[in-house]
């Protein structure tokens, strides 16, 4: 009698198994089925009922936040491809500043291509037509970027530490925020934190180097030299 209830007991727990196996996969068919119009209308719109999808942890909470740093990044980009064609023209030619800006314009580009990147990665959709205020946007007011040198490097500095503030800003909301995203977390720091501080730390010193070199009452050999200096960064 022992043995008849065990081997009822045995076959329920393998039928109740059977139909969860079938109950799951029916489910995801369901779920990540839907009509053509509709999948291309929720990739545009970013707007999906579908499970289907790579958003998990603290996505939701993280990805206004990484959208504004992305903005923030083309932003600075073109603020630097600005600087570097002024200080390449024949009336400036400099071509250390010149080489300095390309770089930091050149690399903001690729930083934002990145983050696009892995916003797509975790199932986000980035839109350049919205627009979030947060500690990782920048200002809206537009710096005057016909400048001489040493205020060429005090905005550039101040951009850096802007951009740091930013990547600092979505780290701490990605660890503390009521859903934690500690992937998100991992990519800022890895990424973008160790980064940031080196070039505040490069422009900073570039600032209070050349603004000793011009405490003479002539300062266009100065100038000269700390351009022929950068020239071979």
């Amino acid at each position: 009698m022992k043995l008849l209830v065990a081997f009822a007991l045995i076959a329920s727990l393998g039928a109740l198994a059977q139909a969860e196996e079938e109950y799951c996969h029916n489910s995801v068919v369901t779920a990540c089925s839907s009509s053509t119009f509709s999948a291309l209308t929720g990739f545009f719109t970013g707007e999906t009922n579908s499970i289907c999808n790579a958003r998990f942890a603290g996505i939701e909470h993280v990805e206004p936040e990484v959208q504004a740093y992305i903005n923030s990044q083309l932003t600075k980009s073109y603020e630097y491809l600005l600087l570097a064609t002024h200080f390449n023209s024949y009336q400036k030619n400099r071509p250390g500043f010149q080489k300095l800006y390309q770089g930091l314009s050149d690399r903001s580009f690729e930083d934002s291509i990145a983050l696009i990147k892995q916003i797509t990665k975790r199932g986000g959709i980035v839109d350049f037509n919205s627009r979030h205020e947060s500690a990782a946007s920048v200002s809206t007011k537009s710096p005057t970027l016909e400048v001489d040198e040493l205020h060429s490097l005090a905005l550039a500095l101040d951009n850096e530490k802007q951009l740091a503030t930013g990547a600092t800003h979505i780290h701490t909301r990605a660890i503390h925020a009521t859903e934690r995203d500690p992937e998100m977390a991992h990519y800022i720091e890895e990424e973008y934190l160790g980064k940031q501080a080196e070039s505040v730390r490069k422009l900073s010193g570039y600032a209070n180097d050349l603004a000793k070199l011009m405490k003479v009452p002539d300062p266009s050999l100065s100038i000269y030299l700390f351009d022929e200096y950068l020239q071979k960064q």
